[in-house]
């Protein structure tokens, strides 16, 4: 690839990790559209540089501060993720100094800011000559990687963790396989990735979950395009294993988008009755292409969880699964835009928000029936915190203590956290509902 062309790539990067760290934008959004833009072996490259300047945005930034003389005007928001991006190629990547200095030197003309080269290039070359010493005095949630609130806020909750949960979160996150069952077991499935020269490994505690030693395009793995195989978290995974319903039984998968837990308890329960509901109408379409990949049914419906009144027919459920909206801060290393676009004051608005969905839902479970609470956070105000703190608004609730070796055991539930040779950090709870219950 030669500079030019480097370079357009790279422009395309910046306006990605402009979106995302001065517009409040989704990184995924950004980056697919984005992608739609450059060259199709260059889509990779394109995803590195956006996921790894987010990845290590704090750091970067930290270390740009000194060096600018004046921040940047929001209009050359542009202009500095470049600068940003060009740390990471210094500091996070092995591309070569020269290459990683003067392909962003050179985006300047592609962007439409030609004054810009003289900057990039003076501060890119200092920390080039600084390289030992340009890391050294960097706050403690810099080095972290992490907004300031955010790292008091984890030291706070698991000071024992934090080197765990930092390393984690800003590695890049290993890739896991769901079997579909109706397929192939794990080990059939295992014997076709290395007959495709895929190297991959059983997954302790997970009956359909393989790991991939490196990860590969979705398009190299045998029958993706036919539903044997789903890309899903080994925490994730966790869900079809503890929520167990019978053939015929009514299950509600709540906030279901984009499906990869209905899918995976459609794929090892077959025989269930089950509805994914989603406020998202447009996320929605995500549940109904991996159903259909799948080869599988539900019914979909667009309401909110929290007010089941404008959706529900009446008819119990036997089984509720709530997904619930949460801060993300078990699966940073998989969406880094997570760091940017979440704000301290979210976790308050998300905890009351958890609450009316739990509250919501609760009258729809059949007595005897169970109900699975899971996040994706590992903030316990979100978690076991916040379950304890409902469970008595909750007529006939009891807790089903969860029996595993994975996760350590919270007053309510279990709480997994990110780990780098192993899952995201996520929350699940088990509650089952009193048979005298008489909602």
């Amino acid at each position: 690839m030669n500079i030019r062309t480097g370079a357009k790539v790279r422009a395309c990067a910046a306006e990605v990790i402009a979106a995302v760290a001065s517009d409040g934008q989704s990184l995924d959004r950004c980056l697919a559209k984005a992608a739609q833009t450059v060259e199709l072996r260059d889509r990779a490259l394109l995803s590195e540089l956006c996921y790894g300047t987010l990845r290590g945005y704090f750091r970067y930034d930290a270390i740009l501060k000194p060096l600018l003389k004046k921040p940047l005007k929001r209009k050359d928001a542009d202009v500095r993720a470049l600068l940003l991006l060009g740390c990471h190629q210094l500091l996070g990547m092995r591309t070569a100094d020269h290459a990683a200095v003067n392909t962003v030197v050179e985006c300047a003309a592609i962007i439409g800011k030609p004054w810009a080269r003289g900057l990039l290039n003076a501060i890119l070359r200092e920390i080039q000559r600084q390289r030992a010493t340009v890391e050294s005095c960097l706050p403690v949630a810099g080095d972290a990687g992490m907004p300031e609130w955010l790292h008091r806020t984890l030291v706070d909750c698991w000071p024992r963790h934090m080197d765990q949960i930092v390393g984690a979160s800003n590695a890049h996150p290993p890739m896991y396989l769901r079997v579909n069952p109706i397929h192939h077991t794990a080990d059939e499935y295992l014997i076709l990735l290395g007959e495709s020269d895929i190297e991959a490994e059983r997954v302790v505690g997970l009956s359909q979950a393989l790991r991939l030693v490196t990860p590969v395009n979705v398009d190299l793995l045998p029958g993706f395009d036919h539903g044997w195989v789903s890309v899903q978290d080994a925490s994730a995974q966790l869900a079809a294993e503890l929520l167990t319903p019978a053939s015929g039984e009514r299950v509600l998968d709540a906030c279901a988008a984009p499906g990869g837990k209905a899918c995976g308890l459609l794929e090892k329960y077959p025989g269930i009755d089950l509805t994914c509901l989603d406020s998202d109408e447009g996320r929605l379409t995500l549940v109904q292409e991996n159903l259909e990949r799948g080869e599988l049914s539900a019914e979909i419906i667009a309401g909110d969880a929290s007010d089941p009144d404008t959706w529900w027919n009446g008819e119990l459920f036997d089984h509720i699964l709530i997904d619930a909206p949460c801060s993300g801060t078990g699966v940073i290393r998989r969406h880094p835009d997570i760091r940017l676009l979440r704000r301290e004051q979210d976790i308050r608005k998300l905890s009351a928000l958890q609450k009316r969905i739990l509250l919501g839902l609760w009258p729809l479970l059949r007595p005897g029936g169970t109900l699975l609470y899971a996040t994706c956070s590992i903030i316990p105000a979100e978690n076991s915190d916040n379950v304890v703190g409902i469970i008595e608004s909750l007529p006939g609730a009891r807790e089903q203590k969860i029996q595993a070796e994975w996760g350590q055991e919270q007053i309510i539930g279990r709480q997994l956290l990110p780990d780098l040779n192993a899952g995201d950090g996520f929350f699940y709870a088990l509650l089952t509902k009193a048979l005298q219950s008489a909602d």
